[in-house]
Protein backbone atom coordinates (compact mmCIF):
# COMPACT_ATOMS: atom_id res chain seq x y z
CA UNK A 1 0.00 0.00 0.00
CA UNK A 2 1.49 3.50 -1.12
CA UNK A 3 1.39 6.18 0.89
CA UNK A 4 3.51 8.96 -0.13
CA UNK A 5 4.71 9.77 -3.47
CA UNK A 6 7.73 11.83 -3.44
CA UNK A 7 8.59 13.68 -7.07
CA UNK A 8 11.98 15.50 -8.28
CA UNK A 9 10.77 18.74 -10.12
CA UNK A 10 12.64 19.92 -13.44
CA UNK A 11 11.96 16.63 -15.91
CA UNK A 12 9.81 14.74 -13.68
CA UNK A 13 6.58 17.38 -13.13
CA UNK A 14 8.02 20.27 -15.33
CA UNK A 15 9.62 20.49 -17.97
CA UNK A 16 12.40 23.46 -17.23
CA UNK A 17 14.86 22.75 -20.05
CA UNK A 18 14.49 25.75 -21.96
CA UNK A 19 13.95 27.95 -18.99
CA UNK A 20 17.34 26.34 -17.06
CA UNK A 21 19.72 26.16 -20.43
CA UNK A 22 18.48 30.80 -20.97
CA UNK A 23 19.65 31.37 -18.02
CA UNK A 24 22.84 29.46 -17.71
CA UNK A 25 23.81 30.82 -21.39
CA UNK A 26 23.27 33.97 -19.73
CA UNK A 27 25.51 33.91 -17.07
CA UNK A 28 28.11 32.34 -19.55
CA UNK A 29 27.67 34.83 -21.85
CA UNK A 30 28.06 37.48 -18.76
CA UNK A 31 31.28 35.69 -17.67
CA UNK A 32 32.66 36.04 -21.41
CA UNK A 33 32.33 32.25 -21.78
CA UNK A 34 30.54 29.93 -25.04
CA UNK A 35 27.53 28.53 -24.60
CA UNK A 36 25.97 25.79 -25.11
CA UNK A 37 22.83 24.37 -27.08
CA UNK A 38 19.60 23.95 -25.19
CA UNK A 39 19.84 19.93 -25.41
CA UNK A 40 23.56 19.85 -23.85
CA UNK A 41 21.65 20.74 -20.59
CA UNK A 42 19.79 17.45 -20.69
CA UNK A 43 23.19 16.28 -19.04
CA UNK A 44 23.91 19.25 -16.90
CA UNK A 45 21.30 19.58 -14.83
CA UNK A 46 19.77 18.02 -11.86
CA UNK A 47 23.14 17.96 -9.61
CA UNK A 48 22.26 20.85 -8.27
CA UNK A 49 23.14 24.73 -10.00
CA UNK A 50 26.85 24.49 -8.58
CA UNK A 51 27.77 21.47 -10.56
CA UNK A 52 25.41 22.69 -13.42
CA UNK A 53 27.92 25.49 -13.47
CA UNK A 54 31.13 23.46 -13.44
CA UNK A 55 29.84 21.19 -16.17
CA UNK A 56 28.64 24.30 -18.48
CA UNK A 57 32.02 25.78 -17.58
CA UNK A 58 35.34 25.85 -19.91
CA UNK A 59 37.87 23.26 -18.40
CA UNK A 60 40.10 26.23 -17.89
CA UNK A 61 37.69 28.03 -15.86
CA UNK A 62 36.25 25.90 -13.35
CA UNK A 63 37.10 27.67 -10.07
CA UNK A 64 35.06 28.23 -6.75
CA UNK A 65 35.61 31.66 -7.63
CA UNK A 66 33.73 31.00 -11.53
CA UNK A 67 31.15 29.04 -9.98
CA UNK A 68 30.32 32.01 -7.48
CA UNK A 69 30.21 34.58 -9.95
CA UNK A 70 27.98 32.41 -12.73
CA UNK A 71 25.34 31.68 -9.78
CA UNK A 72 25.40 35.98 -9.23
CA UNK A 73 24.45 36.43 -13.20
CA UNK A 74 21.80 33.31 -13.19
CA UNK A 75 20.16 33.34 -10.19
CA UNK A 76 18.58 37.19 -10.85
CA UNK A 77 17.95 36.00 -14.55
CA UNK A 78 16.38 32.71 -13.35
CA UNK A 79 13.82 34.21 -10.74
CA UNK A 80 13.03 36.62 -13.84
CA UNK A 81 12.58 34.33 -16.19
CA UNK A 82 12.07 30.81 -14.62
CA UNK A 83 8.25 30.86 -16.22
CA UNK A 84 9.08 31.71 -19.37
CA UNK A 85 9.06 28.43 -20.96
CA UNK A 86 8.74 26.23 -18.38
CA UNK A 87 5.08 24.11 -18.30
CA UNK A 88 4.21 20.84 -16.41
CA UNK A 89 4.24 17.63 -18.50
CA UNK A 90 1.06 16.49 -20.44
CA UNK A 91 -0.80 14.02 -17.89
CA UNK A 92 0.84 15.78 -14.66
CA UNK A 93 -2.09 17.42 -13.31
CA UNK A 94 -4.03 14.72 -14.30
CA UNK A 95 -1.90 12.11 -12.29
CA UNK A 96 -1.60 14.13 -9.44
CA UNK A 97 -4.97 14.64 -8.66
CA UNK A 98 -5.74 10.94 -8.69
CA UNK A 99 -3.31 10.23 -6.07
CA UNK A 100 -4.58 12.75 -4.22
CA UNK A 101 -7.89 11.57 -4.68
CA UNK A 102 -6.89 8.23 -3.67
CA UNK A 103 -5.39 9.52 -0.11
CA UNK A 104 -1.85 9.11 -1.32
CA UNK A 105 0.16 12.06 -0.11
CA UNK A 106 2.38 14.24 -2.13
CA UNK A 107 5.70 15.89 -1.91
CA UNK A 108 8.54 17.19 -3.41
CA UNK A 109 12.35 16.62 -3.47
CA UNK A 110 14.57 18.26 -5.43
CA UNK A 111 18.15 18.99 -6.43
CA UNK A 112 16.95 22.78 -7.73
CA UNK A 113 17.67 25.95 -4.96
CA UNK A 114 14.82 26.07 -1.92
CA UNK A 115 13.37 29.06 -3.33
CA UNK A 116 13.10 28.49 -7.08
CA UNK A 117 11.61 24.67 -6.18
CA UNK A 118 8.76 26.14 -3.86
CA UNK A 119 8.16 29.18 -5.98
CA UNK A 120 7.84 26.79 -9.19
CA UNK A 121 5.43 24.66 -7.37
CA UNK A 122 3.59 27.53 -5.85
CA UNK A 123 3.09 28.54 -9.83
CA UNK A 124 1.89 25.70 -11.19
CA UNK A 125 0.44 23.39 -8.31
CA UNK A 126 -1.19 25.61 -6.57
CA UNK A 127 -4.08 23.70 -6.02
CA UNK A 128 -2.59 20.60 -4.86
CA UNK A 129 -1.50 19.79 -1.11
CA UNK A 130 2.41 18.63 -0.52
CA UNK A 131 3.43 17.13 2.68
CA UNK A 132 6.58 18.93 1.95
CA UNK A 133 8.38 20.62 -0.43
CA UNK A 134 12.21 20.61 -0.26
CA UNK A 135 15.07 21.58 -3.08
CA UNK A 136 18.99 22.32 -2.77
CA UNK A 137 19.41 24.38 0.95
CA UNK A 138 22.14 25.40 2.45
CA UNK A 139 24.00 22.66 4.79
CA UNK A 140 22.16 19.90 3.57
CA UNK A 141 23.47 17.25 1.35
CA UNK A 142 22.29 17.04 -2.16
CA UNK A 143 20.60 13.98 -3.79
CA UNK A 144 21.83 11.17 -4.06
CA UNK A 145 22.19 11.29 -0.73
CA UNK A 146 19.10 10.11 1.15
CA UNK A 147 18.51 12.80 3.52
CA UNK A 148 15.68 14.44 1.56
CA UNK A 149 13.69 11.29 1.54
CA UNK A 150 13.89 10.76 4.97
CA UNK A 151 13.38 14.53 5.65
CA UNK A 152 9.92 14.38 3.79
CA UNK A 153 8.89 11.27 5.62
CA UNK A 154 9.54 12.99 9.27
CA UNK A 155 6.17 14.61 7.79
CA UNK A 156 3.88 11.36 8.68
CA UNK A 157 5.27 9.57 11.42
CA UNK A 158 4.99 5.92 11.61
CA UNK A 159 5.11 5.72 7.83
CA UNK A 160 7.20 2.24 6.20
CA UNK A 161 10.05 2.47 3.24
CA UNK A 162 7.52 0.07 1.29
CA UNK A 163 4.39 2.91 1.57
CA UNK A 164 7.18 5.33 0.02
CA UNK A 165 7.76 5.67 -3.45
CA UNK A 166 10.26 8.09 -4.94
CA UNK A 167 9.70 9.40 -9.03
CA UNK A 168 12.39 10.84 -10.98
CA UNK A 169 13.91 11.22 -14.62
CA UNK A 170 17.27 10.67 -13.57
CA UNK A 171 20.19 8.45 -13.06
CA UNK A 172 20.38 10.91 -9.75
CA UNK A 173 16.44 9.80 -8.79
CA UNK A 174 17.35 6.34 -9.15
CA UNK A 175 20.42 6.37 -6.74
CA UNK A 176 18.38 8.71 -4.25
CA UNK A 177 15.43 6.31 -4.17
CA UNK A 178 17.86 3.17 -3.60
CA UNK A 179 19.78 5.00 -0.98
CA UNK A 180 16.93 5.47 0.66
CA UNK A 181 15.52 1.79 0.70
CA UNK A 182 12.39 3.01 -1.27
CA UNK A 183 10.71 1.84 -4.37
CA UNK A 184 11.56 4.17 -7.36
CA UNK A 185 9.91 5.15 -10.70
CA UNK A 186 11.84 6.43 -13.82
CA UNK A 187 10.12 8.83 -15.65
CA UNK A 188 10.78 8.28 -19.55
CA UNK A 189 9.48 11.73 -21.01
CA UNK A 190 12.28 13.83 -18.93
CA UNK A 191 16.11 14.84 -19.41
CA UNK A 192 17.45 11.41 -19.77
CA UNK A 193 17.11 8.14 -21.59
CA UNK A 194 15.06 5.22 -20.68
CA UNK A 195 18.26 3.15 -20.60
CA UNK A 196 20.03 5.40 -18.00
CA UNK A 197 17.02 4.49 -15.72
CA UNK A 198 16.73 1.04 -16.77
CA UNK A 199 20.56 0.55 -15.21
CA UNK A 200 19.37 1.40 -12.13
CA UNK A 201 16.27 -1.59 -12.27
CA UNK A 202 13.56 0.79 -11.04
CA UNK A 203 10.62 -1.04 -9.38
CA UNK A 204 9.10 0.40 -12.63
CA UNK A 205 9.56 2.69 -16.02
CA UNK A 206 6.22 4.96 -16.72
CA UNK A 207 6.15 6.21 -20.27
CA UNK A 208 3.59 9.06 -19.37
CA UNK A 209 1.72 10.19 -16.08
CA UNK A 210 -1.27 8.02 -15.92
CA UNK A 211 0.82 4.84 -15.74
CA UNK A 212 2.50 6.13 -12.36
CA UNK A 213 -1.31 6.60 -10.84
CA UNK A 214 -2.63 3.49 -12.41
CA UNK A 215 0.56 1.46 -10.86
CA UNK A 216 0.32 3.32 -7.41
CA UNK A 217 -3.70 2.93 -7.27
CA UNK A 218 -2.98 -0.71 -7.79
CA UNK A 219 -0.88 -1.56 -4.98
CA UNK A 220 -3.35 -0.25 -2.79
CA UNK A 221 -5.55 -2.67 -3.65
Amino acid sequence: MIKLAIFDLDGTLLNTLDDLAGACNHALSQCGCPTHPTEEYRLLVGRGIANLFRGALPESMKSDEMVEKMRSYFLPYYNEHKCDLTRPYDGIEEMLKDLSDAGIQLAVASNKYQEGTAELINRYFKGFSFVKVLGQREGFPIKPDAGIVREVMDELPGINLDEVVYCGDSNVDMQTGINADVRTIGVTWGFRSPEELAAYSPWMLAKSPSEISEALLSVRE
